[in-house]
């Protein structure tokens, strides 16, 4: 069979048919250059392990309509044989009764999947509902039930009212009331009108 011979409409056919071949032929050859490491990494992985490296990651725990934290952290990285989100770069709000009681900022943070646990290191600030700062070196926030525990280097502030320093502060499940203890110096200012 002599191509020339061929009809021009078969011919156009044949060329359009062995052009889509040789495309789909480079393109798993491409593949296959690109994905192989990916591959090879793929099997060095351990059982079912995996982790993920995250821009921009958000956590949060809503039940039965009723939401009880949140966690945005600039980047982060998961870890699904531990169930432990590394997170960097943090903001958040802890809830009671759907409104924010506690908002908080810290330099890293992890969320325990597993234990649901959030525990916040480097340079964590918290604003509560009723204008009380603090700072602390580490918070570890429990569950909803539970008093957070922050630790080391503790400074809280109410305005111009209250300066105390401690080296841990265990604060109520309800985010009204406070315990400070460790070294513990409070100052109470009166408001001069």
């Amino acid at each position: 069979m002599d191509f020339k011979s061929l009809p021009k409409k078969k011919r156009l056919y044949i060329i359009v048919s062995v052009s889509i071949g040789l495309v789909l032929l480079w393109a798993f050859i491409t593949a296959g250059i690109i994905t192989h490491d990916f591959n090879r990494k793929q099997v060095e992985a351990r059982g079912d392990e995996q982790e993920a490296l995250v821009n921009g990651i958000i956590l949060t725990e809503t039940k039965n309509e009723t939401k009880y934290w949140e966690i945005y952290g600039d980047t982060g990285r998961w870890d699904s044989k531990k169930g432990v989100a590394q997170l960097n770069k943090v903001i958040g709000n802890f809830y009671r009764d759907n409104e924010v009681s506690m908002s908080f900022e810290s330099s890293k943070g992890t969320y325990n999947s597993v234990d649901g646990d959030i525990t916040l290191y480097k340079d964590t600030f918290i604003v509560m509902k009723d204008g009380v700062t603090l700072s602390a070196d580490k918070l570890h926030w429990i569950d909803s039930h539970s008093p957070i525990i922050a630790e080391g280097h503790i400074k809280i502030q109410k305005g111009k009212q209250l300066l105390s320093t401690a080296e841990k502060i265990e604060i109520s499940p309800t985010y009204d009331s406070f315990k400070i203890s460790g070294n513990t110096v409070s100052k109470v200012y009166e408001d001069k009108k």
